[in-house]
């Protein structure tokens, strides 16, 4: 299939880019790699000490070179909603290996933290950072070299991204990540936002609000919009890490655990012991990641993954960057409407034909590359199916059609919701950012207006109650970096600047913290770096002074004259509160070592 040239020139300049490091990193898997299976290297205590706690069988088959050991990585816990499905899942995954010939074991717990928990609250601001401990955990877990293979449960914000990392750190092993699903859908997404923009403005009480909170978030599984826990699910499954059609089958079924099951046996058969081997730092290569790109575009994803995929990309050796992930955007139609940029959640998306006839639709267009390297062993056109259970609870495929189940919610490419992903990289004064404007009217690209400065998020929510922002405004909420307090999401800012957007007032936010997949209508360019604790010139601007987001000539510029500008001190802000309680004395190393946001905002890298 032949590959669209702006794809394709974007691919050339990641692999040219990253050649330097992406040798010197498949040097050492396939150094790994070459040693073979890797009980052999261990002792007999070693080994000993490795399946002491596994039944007869198991520990037979683990005192030889032969059977293959699927070592698990686990991100349960019951309190996300999307991750208490895997509870089950070892036994299940287990009991299928030595169906299949092979042996299974847990061998570590990461943990998984829930963004909808701590949004506003001062957890928040360890959840960036725990993408980076839970690739340190998972390589823990690794580390014993009991393992054939490894099966990834996971599903949310930052575990999926961390786990990738540890994947790709542990690249000499194959890789099978194996989702948990959606939950039901619940009360429409739009209705839940409206009931949070009436609580805003005080005229609901906080029991509407719980309730309207409670039957959008109801029950085991992944919150149904489309936010970075969804995103998560669509990069496993375009980029091959996820077995064909497995990414948005709820919970509790019996399809569910049959794809479970079917992880399990694929696994086993891409280790070195069978004739498919398939090291996952192999098959993950610059035109996989050019893929998760292409795939966040056209469905109008998560602004995280400008962030995510970079530290993703970059623990195999992959240099991505922001330009980059802007130029794709360019080239990408936007293919799906799911909120918060449609009415739709990812049921309806799953129901209309989901990832299968995404997937179809950019390679009928040429706008992934179909010879890519996945876990089910096939390009990327064996993922144009649909799963089902078939008799006996085997899962069948079946090829998707042509036409979309629900055109409102997935278009055909040459009939796109827009012409681009709605994703692009501002430059100007004050350095780089980025900006989603999938779910933004076309009227508001573009806002000029004087700055409102704060220094935090509480700040802002105190002036919106005090009935003291009028008029059109950019509201600039800086030290909110990594460096600062670690990134935090500041998702609980949408609902007091909705609510001045609807009545008429322009507005934007510019920040250097984080806003999600869910930042939804009002134009925000976020991820601004340098940061304001670095110096950063967002740290310059001054209450009045006039700024302007440009999101169609890709700009953002406070309108100072340079000389004036460059002039000025940059403003400190008293982070002392943001360095203590809730565990964020333990991150202060993290702070200090933070890269910036343009390469990932990771300590690792």
């Amino acid at each position: 299939m032949t590959v669209d040239p702006r794809i394709a020139s974007v691919t050339r300049r990641i692999v040219e880019r990253s050649k330097p490091d992406r040798e010197t990193y498949l040097e050492r898997l396939r150094e790994l790699a070459s040693k073979g299976p890797f009980r052999s290297t261990l002792s007999c205590g070693n080994l000993a000490h490795g399946f002491a706690a596994c039944g007869p069988t198991d520990k037979a088959n683990l005192a030889g070179d032969v059977v293959p050991n699927l070592g698990i990585i686990t991100a349960y816990n019951d309190m996300l909603s999307a991750h208490q499905p895997f509870e089950t899942y070892p036994e299940l995954i287990r009991t299928a290996a030595r169906e299949a010939g092979g042996v299974a074991q847990v061998a570590g717990g990461v943990p998984a933290m829930c963004d909808g928990v701590t949004q506003g609250q001062p957890g928040m601001e360890l959840s960036l950072f725990s993408r980076d401990v839970i690739a340190l955990s998972a390589g823990v877990g690794l580390s014993h070299n009991m393992f054939d293979a490894a099966v990834y449960l996971g599903v949310c914000d930052k575990i999926v991204p961390g786990l990738v990392i540890a994947a790709l750190s542990f690249g000499h092993l194959p890789a099978v990540f194996v989702p948990a699903g959606p939950m039901t859908s619940g009360l429409p997404n739009d209705e839940k936002a409206r009931i949070r923009q009436l609580y805003a403005e005080g005229k609901v009480g906080r029991a509407e609000l719980l309730e309207a909170e409670s039957k959008s978030y109801h029950g085991p599984g992944t919150c149904t919009f489309y936010g970075t826990a969804n995103s998560n699910q669509m990069l496993m499954e375009i980029m091959g890490l996820h077995l064909p059609g497995a990414s948005f089958i709820n919970p509790g079924t019996p399809l569910r655990d049959a794809l479970t099951a079917e992880a399990t046996r694929r696994a086993l058969a891409i280790t070195a012991q069978g004739n498919e081997f398939t090291p996952v730092g192999e098959m993950i290569d610059e035109r996989s990641v050019v893929n998760g790109v292409v795939g966040l575009h056209a469905t109008g994803g998560s602004t995280n993954h400008t962030l995510h995929l970079i530290a993703m990309a970059r623990a195999a050796g992959i240099r991505l960057t922001w330009e980059d992930i802007s130029d794709l955007s360019d080239a990408v139609p936007l293919l799906a409407r799911v909120y918060p940029n449609g009415l739709a959640d990812v049921n309806h998306f799953n129901a209309a034909g989901g990832m299968g006839f995404l997937i179809d639709q950019l390679l009928s267009a040429g706008l992934v590359h179909e010879d890519v390297g996945t876990v089910w062993g096939s390009g990327l056109s064996g993922y144009t199916v649909e799963a089902r259970l078939g008799e006996g609870g085997a899962v069948t495929r079946e090829p998707v059609t042509k036409t979309s189940g629900n055109p409102k919610v997935l278009a055909t490419a040459d009939q796109p919701f827009q012409t681009n992903g709605g994703l692009k990289m501002l430059t100007g004064n004050l350095g780089k950012s980025v900006i989603k404007i999938s779910a933004v009217k076309p009227e508001r690209h573009v806002v000029e207006a004087p700055a409102r400065i704060f220094n935090d998020q509480s700040e802002l929510h105190d002036a919106f109650k005090a009935g003291t922002l009028t008029g059109d405004f950019v509201a600039v909420v800086r030290f909110q970096g990594p460096k600062a307090n670690g990134m935090p999401e500041l998702h609980k800012l949408t609902p007091p600047l909705g609510v001045l957007q609807d009545r008429g007032q322009k507005i934007a936010l510019v920040t250097d913290g984080r806003m999600s997949g869910a930042s939804g209508k009002v134009p925000a360019a976020i991820h601004v770096t340098p940061e304001a604790c670095d110096g950063g010139p967002i740290a310059k601007i001054r209450e009045g002074d006039i700024m302007r987001l440009d999101a169609i000539e890709g700009t953002l510029q406070v309108l100072v004259p340079a000389k004036e500008f460059d002039a000025r001190e940059p403003a400190n802000a008293d982070l002392t509160r943001h360095q203590w309680g809730i565990g964020r004395e333990l991150f202060e190393r993290f702070r200090q070592n933070a890269g910036p946001a343009d390469e990932g905002a990771s300590v690792l890298y």
